[in-house]
C-alpha cells in the first residue's frame, strides 16, 4: 500500500492486503449468514409461494423498501462506474445526479398506481400488468423478454463491481480449471444458494448493513481525502489541469454536451424504474404511501452518489494512474488509506453488487415464471410449483451472468448495458400508459415496441461499437446528440399512436 500520493506508481498496481482481506472476509461471511437467516425474518407460513419468495409478501414497510430500493437502484457498479466516468470525462459523468432526481416525481406519481394493480388483481410483474390491462399475450411476451434481456447484463455489470474489488484485494487470477476467477465464483454462489433459500427477504435484509456501510465509506472519504490533498480546491485544480492536459473532459460541460446531457438523464430517470428489479422492491411495498414516502425520502441517496461522483476527481488530485478507469476508487482507498478501512470500503462495495444481483434475478425469474412458464408451459401450475420455478430460474440467470462476465470481455458487457437501457424504455408506454387512459389497443403498442425495439438497436449500433448517444441533423454544424433511448421511445409513441388511429377508424367503418 502507498500512502503518499507523490510516490505512487505509474499505474496503481494492487498486492495481497491482508489486513484488508480479513476485513473484507468478516463482512462478507457476516452477510452470508444474514442471507440464509433471511429465511426466518419476518417468516410467513411457507416460501413455497411466489408472493412471499419472490416479493416478501408484499409486506415491505417504510424503512425495508428505502433500503431494498436503495439497495438495488444504486448498486456496487454505482460505487464504481460513475467515479470512474467522472474520472475519464469530468462533468458529464456527474448526469447520473439529475436522472436520480428527476426519477422521484416519476416514481410518486406512477408507481403507486403500478402497484395498486398488481396488489388487486394479484399481479407479481410488469408482463401480468399488461396482459391484464390489454389482453395480448404477444404484448405480455415482449415485455417479459425485453425485461429479462435487459437484465443480464445489469446483473453482469454487478460481476464488474465485485471484480474490481477482489483485484483490489490481490486475488485476481486465482483459477481452477475451467473456472477463470474462482474468488468472484465463489461469491455469487453463495449469492445464489441464499436466494434461492430466501428469496427477497435475503437483500432486504442485507441492505440494511450494505446502505448503513456504504453511507460511512463515502462520508469518510469525502472528509478525509481532501484534507490529505490539501483540500477542495487543489482537487478541482489538478483535475481540470489534468483534462485540459488530456484535451478531452473538462470540469464544464462544453460543446453540443448540454443536450446529451440532459436527454441522458430524462431517459435514464424514465427507464430506471421499468426495470424488473426496481418494480419487483415496489410491488413488495405494503402499500401506495410507502411508495410516495419513500419518493420523498430516497433523493438522500441522490446526495450520496454527488458525493460518491467527487471520487473521480479525487483520483486526479491523488495522482492516481489506473490500468482501466473502473480502479479509480479502489486504487484510491488502497493509496489513502489504511489497510482496514481500504478493506471495510471494499466489503461495502462488494456487499453492494450482492443485493441488486439478487434482486435482479428474483425479478427476471419471476417474468420467466409468470409470463413464459405459466403463459405457455403449465398454466395450471400451483402457487408452490411457481415457486419453486421461480428458484430455478433465479439460479440459471445468476450463472448466466457469470458466464458473461468470466468468458466475455467486459467492454461487451457494458456494451450490451447501453442497448439494455434502450430496451427497457421501450416497455414504457405498455406498461404506464393504460394507467391514464384506456384509448391505447394492444397492437398499437405492440408495433410501437417493435420500432422502438429495433430503431434504438440500430441507431447504437455504430461503427466503433454500442453507444447511447445519435447526433440529429439539427441545431448546428455538428447537429444536436441526444439520448437514443428518447428518440427511439418518441418513435414507439408514434407509431402506436397511427396504428391506433388506423385501427379505431377501421372500426368505426366497419
Amino acid at each position: 500500500m502507498t500512502t503518499d500520493p507523490a510516490a505512487a506508481p505509474a499505474v496503481w498496481t494492487p498486492t495481497l492486503n491482508y489486513p484488508a482481506l480479513a476485513v473484507f472476509l468478516f463482512f462478507f461471511i457476516l452477510v452470508t449468514l444474514m442471507g440464509f437467516v433471511a429465511a426466518h425474518w419476518r417468516k410467513p407460513e411457507t416460501l413455497a409461494h411466489i408472493d412471499e419468495w419472490g416479493l416478501g409478501g408484499r409486506s415491505f414497510g417504510t424503512w425495508i423498501t428505502w433500503f431494498l430500493v436503495g439497495g438495488d437502484f444504486y448498486t456496487a457498479y454505482t460505487v464504481i462506474a460513475v467515479p470512474a466516468l467522472v474520472y475519464a470525462v469530468g462533468a458529464y459523468g456527474f448526469f447520473a445526479l439529475p436522472y436520480t432526481i428527476v426519477v422521484y416525481p416519476f416514481v410518486f406519481l406512477v408507481m403507486p398506481l403500478l402497484w395498486k394493480k398488481a396488489k388487486e388483481m394479484n399481479y407479481v410483474t410488469a408482463g401480468d400488468i399488461v396482459h391484464g390491462r390489454y389482453g395480448s399475450r404477444a404484448l405480455e411476451l415482449v415485455v417479459a423478454i425485453t425485461g429479462v434481456v435487459a437484465t443480464m447484463p445489469y446483473i453482469a455489470l454487478q460481476l464488474i463491481g465485485m471484480e474490481a474489488v477482489i483485484k483490489a484485494l490481490g486475488l485476481a487470477g486465482i483459477s481452477l480449471g475451467p473456472i477463470h476467477n474462482v474468488p468472484l465464483t465463489a461469491a455469487f454462489l453463495i449469492l445464489a444458494f441464499y436466494t434461492y433459500s430466501s428469496g427477497l427477504r435475503a437483500p432486504a435484509l442485507i441492505a440494511f448493513v450494505k446502505d448503513i456501510m456504504i453511507y460511512i465509506v463515502v462520508i469518510v472519504a469525502v472528509i478525509v481525502v481532501p484534507m490529505k490533498l490539501g483540500g477542495y480546491g487543489a482537487v478541482f485544480d489538478k483535475a481540470g489541469a489534468d483534462f485540459a492536459a488530456a484535451g478531452k473532459g473538462g470540469l464544464l460541460l462544453g460543446g453540443n454536451q448540454m443536450a446529451a446531457y440532459a436527454t441522458l438523464a430524462l431517459g435514464s430517470a424514465l427507464a430506471a424504474f421499468m426495470y424488473p428489479h426496481t418494480l419487483t422492491g415496489i410491488f413488495a411495498s405494503n402499500s401506495a404511501n410507502t411508495i410516495r414516502k419513500n419518493a420523498v425520502l430516497l433523493p438522500a441517496y441522490t446526495l450520496l452518489l454527488g458525493l460518491i461522483a467527487m471520487l473521480g476527481y479525487m483520483g486526479h488530485a491523488a495522482g492516481i494512474k489506473v490500468a482501466t478507469n473502473n480502479d479509480i476508487v479502489p486504487a484510491l482507498f488502497d493509496t489513502l488509506f489504511s489497510g482496514w478501512f481500504a478493506g471495510f470500503a471494499y466489503a461495502a462495495i462488494g456487499i453492494g453488487a450482492l443485493v441488486p444481483a439478487a434482486v435482479m434475478s428474483i425479478g427476471a425469474a419471476n417474468l420467466f415464471t409468470r409470463n413464459f412458464w405459466k403463459a405457455y408451459v403449465n398454466p395450471q401450475v400451483t402457487p408452490a410449483g411457481e415457486a419453486s420455478v421461480a428458484k430455478i430460474t433465479s439460479l440459471v440467470v445468476k450463472v448466466g451472468a457469470l458466464l458473461v462476465i468470466v468468458y466475455l470481455p467486459t467492454k461487451f458487457a457494458l456494451d450490451l448495458q447501453l442497448l439494455g437501457g434502450i430496451w427497457i424504455l421501450q416497455t414504457l408506454p405498455a406498461l404506464v400508459f393504460g394507467l391514464y387512459t384506456s384509448w391505447f389497443r394492444a397492437p398499437g403498442l405492440l408495433a410501437g415496441w417493435a420500432v422502438g425495439f429495433a430503431s434504438g438497436s440500430w441507431m447504437a449500433w455504430g461503427p466503433e461499437g454500442l453507444k447511447p448517444l445519435q447526433a440529429l441533423p439539427f441545431g448546428g454544424p455538428a447537429g444536436t446528440t441526444v439520448y437514443i433511448g428518447l428518440v427511439a421511445l418518441a418513435l414507439n409513441v408514434a407509431v402506436a399512436v397511427a396504428v391506433n388511429l388506423v385501427t379505431a377508424r377501421r372500426t368505426a367503418i366497419a
